[in-house]
């Protein structure tokens, strides 16, 4: 039932994120604790196993990409292919796939949550605002052929997931064939309909075990007011 629990959660918090752009879908994996060999004392003669329940051995976050929606806003991007956008946050550098970027009050480029985009070497970029702002295929940004920066486009190894969107891990040089789409956004990798799906099959499962162990406690109850008799 605690293994179900957990699921759940990781499902719930998928669904609330199936319409974030670049949003990453979560999956449990789950394993036995093991059986336990049950004998009769009398004769020591072996009766069967006994399963000791389920539990999460782990959570990975399925990094595989997602469809790419055409928005027309000059300030959305997409990464057709593998890789990930470096943005600059409180806690260092980190990763994010979403690329719904806004202009801030000091004219640099940013996440829609505010941390800022960084270049390719490092630094944040200022474009002044969004009006004839053009980003090319490479991750140029330019306004009147004038260059502004060159959005940074990193691969990332041991990616460790935090928060929605965001990935802290090791980054290395950009993958080989992945392109920047100006005015398209990479949708969520959640597929609602499996979700609730899975969050379906779960549940029930909650409850066949819930049920169980309430037959348990009826039986042990009935043996002990039988012997008490």
């Amino acid at each position: 039932m605690l293994a179900e629990q957990t699921r759940q959660d990781q499902i719930a918090n998928d669904l609330a994120n199936s319409s974030t752009p670049g949003y990453k879908a979560d999956r449990s994996m789950q394993a036995s604790f093991g059986s336990m060999l049950l004998e009769n004392t009398a004769n020591d003669q072996a009766i069967g196993t006994l399963g000791l329940g389920a539990r999460i051995t782990s959570t990975y976050t399925d990094l595989s990409p997602a469809p790419l929606k055409e928005t027309d806003e000059p300030l959305d991007l997409a990464l057709d292919g593998q890789g990930f956008f470096a943005v600059q946050t409180p806690a260092g550098t980190r990763y994010t796939r979403n690329g719904q970027l806004i202009v801030d009050g000091t004219g640099r480029l940013t996440t829609a949550t505010g941390f800022p985009v960084l270049d390719t070497n490092g630094r944040t970029i200022a474009v002044g605002g969004s009006d004839g702002l053009e980003i090319d295929a490479n991750g140029v940004v330019s306004r009147s052929g004038r260059a502004l920066g060159t959005v940074a486009v990193v691969s990332l190894t041991n990616p460790l997931k935090q928060g929605d969107t965001l990935f802290a891990g090791t980054p290395g040089a950009k993958p080989a064939g992945t392109t920047v789409r100006q005015g398209f956004l990479e949708g969520s990798g959640v597929d609602p309909t499996k979700a609730m799906v899975d969050m379906i099959t779960s549940l029930r499962t909650y409850e066949s075990d819930q049920k169980a162990i309430s037959s348990i406690d009826q039986t042990l109850q009935k043996g002990i007011q039988a012997g008490g008799v």
